[in-house]
C-alpha cells in the first residue's frame, strides 16, 4: 500500500533539500509536481470501487486545489490571494470528505485546542491584516473546522489536518506580521505542508482499504 506514495516522498525529499541549499530553480521544478505525485498515489492505492466514489471525488479535489494553491503561490504578487482561494476550496474538500467518508466517531476532546488556536490567530494578526481580516478570518475558522472534523477520523488523518494548521499559520505569520523572523520558515512551511497532504491521503487510503475488507470477510 506504502509503494505508490513513493514518488510523492521522492519528490518531496528532493524539494526539500533544495530548499535548504538555496536552490531555487529545483524549488520551482519541484513544487509543481508535489500534489500530480500524490494524487497518482491516491488513485493507484485506493481498491477499485473506491476509486469511483465520493471518497475519490473530494479527496482528489483536495489535492487538485492543492495543485493549483502551489503553482498560484509561486507568482508572489496576486498569485498570493488566488493561491489561499484555492487552498480554501481544498480545506473544505477535506472538511466534506472527512465528514462524510471518513469519520469514526465524534471530535476528540483535545480538537478545543483549536478554537484556541483561531482566537490566538484572530489576536495577532488582526491588527496587521487591513483590508485582509474578513478574508483571512474566513480561511482560519475554516482551518479550524478542518482540523475538528479531521480528529473525529483516524489519527493519519487527524495528524494530517494538525500539520495544515502549522502550516498555513507560519504562512500567516511569516506574511502578516511585521517583524516575524524564523530560520528556514520557507522550510518549515513545506515539510509540514507536504506531511499534511501526505498524511490525509495515506489516511484516506487506509480507511477505503479497510471498509473494502470488510464486505470481502463477510
Amino acid at each position: 500500500m506504502a509503494l505508490p506514495f513513493l514518488p510523492y516522498v521522492v519528490v518531496g525529499i528532493v524539494h526539500l533539500v533544495a530548499i535548504a541549499v538555496g536552490a531555487d530553480g529545483a524549488v520551482a521544478a519541484t513544487k509543481p509536481l508535489l500534489m500530480p505525485a500524490l494524487l497518482f498515489a491516491l488513485l493507484l492505492a485506493l481498491p477499485p470501487a473506491a476509486r469511483r466514489s465520493g471518497t475519490a471525488l473530494w479527496a482528489g479535489l483536495g489535492i487538485l486545489s492543492g495543485w493549483l494553491g502551489d503553482v498560484s503561490l509561486m507568482d508572489a504578487g496576486i498569485g498570493f490571494l488566488i493561491g489561499l482561494g484555492f487552498f480554501l476550496l481544498g480545506h473544505i474538500a477535506y472538511i466534506v470528505l472527512f465528514v462524510r467518508r471518513m469519520r469514526a466517531g465524534r471530535p476528540r476532546w483535545w480538537s478545543a485546542v483549536y478554537a484556541v488556536w483561531f482566537v490566538a490567530l484572530l489576536v495577532v494578526l488582526a491588527p496587521h491584516a487591513g483590508a485582509l481580516l474578513v478574508p483571512l478570518a474566513v480561511y482560519g475558522l475554516t482551518l479550524a473546522v478542518l482540523g475538528v472534523a479531521g480528529s473525529a477520523c483516524s489519527p493519519w488523518i487527524a495528524a494530517g489536518s494538525a500539520c495544515f494548521v502549522v502550516s498555513d499559520s507560519l504562512l500567516g505569520l511569516d506574511r502578516f506580521l511585521p517583524g516575524f523572523s524564523m530560520p528556514q520558515v520557507d522550510l518549515a512551511i513545506m515539510v509540514t505542508y507536504i506531511a499534511a497532504q501526505g498524511l490525509i491521503a495515506f489516511g484516506v487510503v487506509r480507511r477505503a482499504r479497510s471498509a473494502a475488507l470488510v464486505p470481502a470477510l463477510g
